[in-house]
């Protein structure tokens, strides 16, 4: 029998994953979820250090790993995720959205 590729059929959108991502965000940062947008970088308008971004990025493999085997956030492709907007559309890219 062949491994499977996807746990779930269907297909993320674009609006969920930035869901998924900002709320992540939200409970590691304790914010409100309601004050990240798109466009905020971690680093400079959110005041998220690597910590905190090495968080997110565990806990997004973690939720998204049930719908997508195997999903990862490559360690190199850390630093290139400066924005919540890069971090949602890096996701979009690797889940197939």
């Amino acid at each position: 029998m062949p491994a499977e590729t996807h746990v779930n059929n269907d297909p993320i959108g674009r609006d969920e994953i930035f869901e998924i991502v900002r709320d992540r965000l939200a409970d590691i940062l304790e914010i409100e979820p309601s004050t990240i947008a798109e466009g905020q970088s971690f680093v400079d308008d959110l005041d998220a250090d690597s910590l905190a971004l090495i968080e997110l990025v565990e806990s997004l493999e973690e939720e998204l790993s049930d719908r997508t085997v195997g999903f990862r956030i490559e360690d190199e492709d850390l630093e290139d995720l400066k924005t919540v907007r890069d971090a949602v559309d890096y996701v979009h890219e690797r889940v197939g959205g």
